[in-house]
């Protein structure tokens, strides 16, 4: 083992694939209020001064997709062409149906008797937890996450007045041969700006206003690199710059591209959909035992195939940073978590309307939005009964 490097990316709110994100996920959201039972999958994809959304969708009620969509657009920043898109002149084109009759036996049945939740696809979801951080996130792709949003906050408040909506930024960090970060290695911010200001303003502004605030202390050395607007202008953003679409940043969703992903994007897709909840249920499980003290380090992996109630498998991987057997981990896990659909919609409260706020700045580590899998509610349980296993196996 030696020392390596860890890089992490994440982007504004205006980047035009998160635009489509909040915007298939301010629809889910707007389904959820008229109807907590609703199917819903629906995906936006944004071009030039044009949004279409189209999707699949099964709901006691309807909902005005394009006044959601209007007013998420105008929320985020996109209220002129100048910005690269006008909420109030631009083209929205839907078409949404309803949901596949096949999907839905599979999802909604009974047995018997009563009715059950199945997968609504099949698939192998993973969530990931480490100490090093508060919120137990990657620090690559915490601090990631802390500069976009940093960036829009200082555009919303007028803090930096020639600010447009779009924008990334880029973490690399250098870690121990212990898997402990040491330092910085770099920092790239690229941000929307207007046309009328020079690029010495944007990069001293920047650095002054975004960069510091939040990335400083120990990590930050002298020679760390850190790229302004590398390639000197970013007037030309959003839609009218790159085309977006729904489901296109998922590692800028999950951990920053530190541990695996099944493949699957969230945004869209209603808690049936074991892309979404599962993935919930793993993050909820491997923070939870790492705030408990069991590993440092934890990913908990499910594959579900559709239609099925419980997983096909779970597995944990604690990297060898577990503090007891990963047997014992196991048992526990299996004992006090139930990984059936219908019980993770339940215990994760994932009926209730609240996705358009995880559609930007990552799905995890957002400890005071109120989402239920970002809690550490069992971290003390987890710890108590792995005492009484360890003091049952000596005996």
């Amino acid at each position: 083992m030696k020392e390596y490097l860890v890089t992490s990316e994440s982007v504004a709110a205006g980047h035009p694939d998160k635009l489509c994100d909040q915007i298939s996920d301010g629809i889910l959201d707007a389904y959820l209020r008229i109807d907590q039972n609703a199917h819903v999958a629906i995906e936006t994809m944004a071009s030039k001064n044009t949004i279409m959304i189209a999707g699949e969708v099964m709901a006691k009620g309807n909902v005005d997709v394009t006044e959601v969509a209007r007013k998420i657009i105008k929320d985020i920043g996109y209220t002129s062409k100048e910005c690269g898109l006008d909420y109030h002149n631009c083209i929205i084109l839907t078409n949404i149906n309803t949901q596949s009759p096949d999907i839905l036996r599979g999802v909604s049945k009974k047995e018997d008797g009563e009715e059950v939740i199945g997968g609504g696809d099949q698939g192998i979801m993973y969530g990931y937890a480490v100490d090093e951080t508060a919120n137990y996130m990657p620090y690559t792709c915490e601090l990631a996450h802390r500069l976009v949003m940093r960036l829009d906050q200082v555009r919303k408040d007028g803090t930096v007045g020639f600010l447009l909506p779009d924008g990334k930024a880029q973490v690399t960090m250098r870690y121990n041969k212990k898997d402990r970060p040491i330092q910085i290695e770099s920092v790239v911010l690229s941000a929307q700006h207007k046309a009328d200001v020079s690029e010495d303003v944007v990069r001293k502004t920047l650095l002054k206003e975004v960069i510091l605030p939040v990335i400083s202390g120990k990590y930050l050395r002298e020679d760390t690199k850190i790229h302004i607007n590398p390639t000197g202008r970013f007037v030309v953003g959003g839609p009218e710059g790159d085309t977006g679409l729904t489901g296109r940043k998922i590692i800028v969703d999950t951990y920053g591209g530190v541990g695996k992903h099944g493949g699957g994007a969230f945004s869209g897709k209603d808690a049936t959909k074991v892309d979404r909840c599962a993935a919930y249920m793993a993050r909820y499980v491997a923070k939870n035992i790492v705030a408990a003290k069991l590993a440092s380090r934890c990913e908990v992996s499910l594959a579900y195939v559709i239609g099925g109630i419980e997983p096909e498998a779970i597995t944990i991987n604690t990297f060898g940073t577990e503090r007891i057997n990963t047997e014992i981990i196991e048992s526990i896990v299996r004992e006090m978590f139930s990984f059936s659909v219908a019980n993770i919609i339940r215990g994760l409260e994932l009926r209730r309307p609240q996705f358009l706020k995880t559609a930007a700045y990552g799905h995890f580590g957002r400890e005071n939005e109120g989402f239920r899998w970002e809690d550490t509610d069992m971290a003390e349980r987890l710890r108590d009964l792995t005492a009484r296993k360890v003091y049952e196996s000596l005996w």
